[in-house]
């Protein structure tokens, strides 16, 4: 990755991190959001954050591309939070809407289907967010431990740290439900 600083005024080097990043940013997005509309800005987002922040950007504290996702995981969270908060609102305004016996029974039908799926995610949700984080960006992002503790801003020995912890108590969890740790993906440091 070129120097970040020429990024705020050389449109060309703009040009060459994000063609280089965009479609590594879009898949860290679209793991996060389902919605297509909302990934694009989301990605958006990130590189108006990149742009933004490129000039206080140190190569001491880590690689480019590690703080790229930090930025990345960053915008995420932010658009999480506020989701979450738009639901709550909502909640609090809205009656149940009307459903039919169709509806009921299609409805039924997928909850039953995704429960493994839930009951996983779920778990994830229970791991402490430090461990959750490395886990994700390490087993679906595809970082190494060294870049997703750059990312993080922490050690790399405190992420390899959280991410045998993250993974020991996903396992023990999982087995718990019977849902079985063998998709788990191995990780290597």
């Amino acid at each position: 990755m070129q120097e970040l600083a020429e990024i705020t005024s050389d449109p060309d080097a703009f040009e060459r991190l994000y063609r280089e990043h965009v479609e590594a940013v879009q898949r860290f997005v679209t793991r996060r959001v389902d919605d297509p509309y909302l990934a694009a800005d989301l990605t958006a987002d990130v590189f108006v954050a990149v742009i933004e922040s490129a000039g206080s950007y140190r190569r001491s504290r880590g690689e480019p591309v590690a703080w790229l996702y930090g930025i990345a995981r960053n915008v995420v969270a932010g658009e999480q939070r506020r989701e979450r908060k738009e639901l709550r609102m909502a909640a609090r305004i809205r009656g149940r809407e009307l459903v039919d016996d169709d509806d009921l029974a299609t409805l039924y039908e997928l909850i039953d289907c995704e429960t493994a799926g839930r009951e996983l995610h779920r778990e994830l949700n229970q791991l402490p967010v430090g461990e959750r984080a490395v886990l994700e960006l390490v087993a679906l992002d595809g970082l190494s431990v060294s870049e997703a503790a750059q990312a993080l801003g922490i050690g790399a020995v405190a992420a390899r740290v959280r991410l045998h912890r993250a993974r020991r108590r996903l396992r023990s969890r999982l087995d718990l439900f019977d849902l079985g740790t063998s998709d788990l993906p191995e990780v290597t440091t």
